[in-house]
């Protein structure tokens, strides 16, 4: 009989589950919704995602029991519900998923000089992370948000070696391809 790691069920009463996660909301609403443009582009889809992930999390609570902060939890929670819709409503007509390590920028692309207004170049930006497989993206928009290599790491079960090689990838793309029309000069 192999080991296993079981922690017993801490009963949380509904009062503090909805406590809790009208914390998280409070604090990680905005950035909630930022994670589900990176994981949904159709607005009415995002909407469902946004949904389920707060319906995900609500009902997470109910074990929460603080062994990990609250941050990590929610994006772990989000991040995992965001994915599982990823993989249950592929993107009709989307093209396939790639790793970070294979995606080229395509040179019609539209360029940063093209996408002057920061909206535009956010557009941009998660229009390449909409291309790449559900663990890429997960770091890269956890590191979008500002959550530190380590949490991500921990959020995501990778080392802090992959998350930060991710990271480092990502932004010698993103330099190289605004270098070529003049912005990062």
């Amino acid at each position: 009989m192999g080991m296993r790691h079981e922690f017993p069920e801490q009963a949380v009463d509904e009062d503090e589950q909805d406590r809790r996660f009208a914390e998280a909301i409070t604090r990680f609403g905005p950035a909630l919704a930022r994670m589900a443009r990176g994981y949904e582009a159709d607005p009415d889809l995002r909407r469902d995602l946004e949904q389920d992930v707060q319906v995900a999390l609500w009902q997470s609570f109910a074990r929460f029991d603080g062994r990990c902060s609250l941050s990590s939890w929610v994006w772990r929670v989000a991040h995992n519900r965001a994915t599982s819709h990823m993989i249950a409503h592929r993107r009709r007509n989307a093209p396939g998923w790639t790793s970070l390590d294979e995606i080229a920028l395509a040179d019609d692309a539209p360029s940063p000089h093209d996408t002057a207004a920061s909206e535009q170049a956010m557009d941009l930006i998660l229009s390449i992370i909409d291309r790449l497989d559900p663990p890429d993206r997960q770091i890269l928009l956890l590191y979008l948000e500002g959550v530190s290599g380590a949490d991500t790491a921990a959020i995501t079960g990778v080392s802090a070696d992959v998350v930060a090689a991710r990271i480092h990838r990502f932004k010698s793309m993103l330099a190289r391809r605004f270098a070529r029309e003049g912005e990062f000069a």
